[in-house]
């Protein structure tokens, strides 16, 4: 149940704040508590990412899930544009990028302090939503919203193997994976991409968080469109792929301006980036429905894990050539309209079909 998971998920979240927090002056046991709190952080990502669709299946209607797996799942997302924010207003930039007047003054004791309040308050932050959960958060409502959700699914072994025989998920799986897999690693780098073409670490950091806010407000309004227009999944992700492909181009070409000879300004960087975020970050969403709709009966859950252990994959393997070649970044931006593109493809060749839509339509009248 819900409730259950929540718990753990925070008392997870808990605990890895907490360790990063510790007191201690010898440096390398600091920094083992700093990775074990990072990997706590990591178990309690999967609940996070996850499950929002279990979520909305539980709680909404048929004409209300997508609307609430979007919000579920974006207002995630509202948390790594805060922290777009927090990193570069809070603690000031080492390399002389940044545009603060702390800077001047700053040295790495006072560097070291501003990091150190960053991490009490993120201690703060995940002990309160903690609390909350703890004292209000029920695992189910007392009588289920729709047919699909008072239904019985699949066990765990029949669900995995369900999903690794299913060509058809397998497509968009690799559809969602891909795109938003290079894109999470590329966003985690923006000002070291951006520290090239003289963009400071305040820049960089507005231009994730307004990627990112722009992404949850697009995204939630074609969630609610697809909840009054149903089986039109495909169609969205189509405009939404369509339109990443040709931002994540136009930003990677204005990189290159002494091939291209693009204006590079600070505008057009705003722009093909935010353009961006909104389109790919916008499609989280529309793609865990349409999982779940192709896959059903298989547990929200352990789809959406599938496909986001997948897309952590592929940040992964990106974030490793990245250790080898940092040096020069244009093979990481040409890895965007790349991924973006084969996304769009794969989306093209697939067929959809609405099983759990079936089900709570058709079966229930």
């Amino acid at each position: 149940g819900l409730r259950v998971t929540v718990l753990l998920t925070s008392s997870l979240m808990v605990l890895g704040a907490g360790l990063r927090c510790v007191p201690v002056s010898d440096l390398e046991i600091r920094k083992k508590l700093i990775h074990g709190g990072q990997l706590l952080n990591g178990l309690a990502g999967p609940t996070v990412m996850n499950a929002a669709p279990f979520l909305s299946t539980t709680w909404f209607s048929p004409d209300e899930r997508a609307t609430a797996t979007a919000i579920a799942s974006l207002l995630n997302y509202l948390g790594a544009a805060g922290a777009f924010l927090v990193g570069p207003l809070v603690v000031p930039s080492p390399n002389g990028t940044s545009h603060l007047p702390l800077v001047s003054q700053s040295n790495t004791e006072h560097i070291k302090d501003r990091i150190e309040a960053v991490l009490y308050a993120e201690f703060g932050m995940v002990s309160l939503i903690f609390s909350a959960a703890l004292a209000y958060f029920p695992s189910r409502p007392p009588f289920p919203p729709s047919v699909a959700a008072a239904s019985q699914r699949l066990s765990y072994r029949r669900s995995f193997c369900r999903l690794l025989s299913n060509f058809r998920f397998l497509m968009i799986a690799l559809a969602y994976a891909i795109p938003l897999g290079v894109f999470s690693g590329w966003s985690g780098v923006l000002d070291l991409i951006l520290t090239p073409v003289h963009v400071s670490q305040v820049d960089a950091g507005w231009i994730g968080f307004w990627s990112i806010v722009g992404g949850c407000v697009v995204g939630i309004a074609m969630a609610r469109f697809a909840d009054f227009i149903r089986g039109m999944l495909k169609f969205i992700l189509l405009l939404l792929l369509s339109g990443a492909t040709l931002a994540s181009t136009w930003f990677t070409l204005t990189c290159l301006t002494s091939v291209t000879h693009l204006p590079l300004t600070t505008a057009t960087l705003y722009t093909s980036c935010i353009l961006l975020g909104i389109f790919l970050n916008s499609s989280v969403p529309i793609f865990f429905e349409l999982f779940v709709e192709t896959v059903y009966p298989v547990p929200e859950g352990i789809t959406c894990g599938v496909v986001t252990f997948l897309s952590n994959v592929f940040m992964g393997v990106l974030l490793f050539f990245l250790t080898f070649y940092h040096t020069e970044f244009s093979w990481f931006n040409w890895c965007l309209p790349g991924s973006c593109l084969l996304s769009l493809l794969l989306i093209l060749c697939f067929r959809e079909s609405y099983d759990r839509l079936y089900l709570d339509v058709v079966v229930s009248v």
